[in-house]
């Protein structure tokens, strides 16, 4: 790995990032699966609050290999900023799955499980370049993982739109319209996390600039 001279190396940093990236790709893994096999909601549900537990698990250690390190790879706001932006993923994520369940949603929306699958992908490309995150060699190969993870977002955002312009067509009474705001919300909370998915590939991006 060649690293630039102006990013010292503390190896930690990139594997506790790459450890966050790997577990929100697992979380995206579950939530495609309770929406496309829509069975043991709560057991399903449950695994997603778990991985969420993970993730702040991950963030903590993070903020204390912060706190304890004289020498880090890049800004510490940076670093602040990237483990902020991973936890936020997980959470938006997390809190989709607990509004199914707390909504007691029968079947989901089939876009429902649209959304979660590009998010599954987008998280699939972040568990991807993570690793890359102190090598400055690897500029380029994390800048095209970022553009297809930028693709991802505007078809994430589409399908939302379709949702959100078809969502009460048919609706004609109030528990229509409960289910319908509903699920509105839920879509929301899974576009919330392709966009922040996005955020975290900028982060990336950014930080390499700035150290390359």
């Amino acid at each position: 790995m060649v690293l630039s001279k102006f990013m010292p190396s503390n190896p930690k940093f990139a594997a506790k990032f790459a450890e966050a990236a790997r577990n929100a790709h697992v979380t995206a893994q579950a939530l495609v699966d309770l929406l496309e096999n829509y069975t043991d909601v709560e057991g399903k549900v449950q695994r997603v609050r778990d991985l969420e537990h993970e993730g702040d698990r991950i963030s903590r250690e993070v903020t204390n290999l912060l706190a304890e390190s004289f020498i880090v790879p890049f800004d510490r706001e940076d670093i602040i900023s990237l483990r902020d932006e991973l936890d936020d993923l997980v959470d938006d994520m997390e809190d989709a799955a607990r509004k199914l369940s707390l909504y007691g949603v029968e079947k989901p929306l089939p876009q429902m499980a649209q959304l979660a699958r590009v998010v599954e992908q987008q998280c699939a490309l972040l568990a991807q370049g993570m690793p890359m995150i102190e090598d400055t060699g690897r500029a380029r190969d994390l800048a095209q993982i970022a553009v297809q993870i930028r693709a991802l977002e505007d078809e994430g955002d589409t399908i939302s739109d379709d949702v959100q312009r078809r969502l009460y067509d048919g609706v004609h009474d109030v528990p229509g319209m409960i289910r319908a705001m509903r699920g509105g919300e839920i879509v929301n909370l899974i576009e919330d996390a392709s966009d922040q998915a996005q955020r975290v590939a900028k982060t990336v991006e950014s930080i390499l600039l700035k150290n390359a």
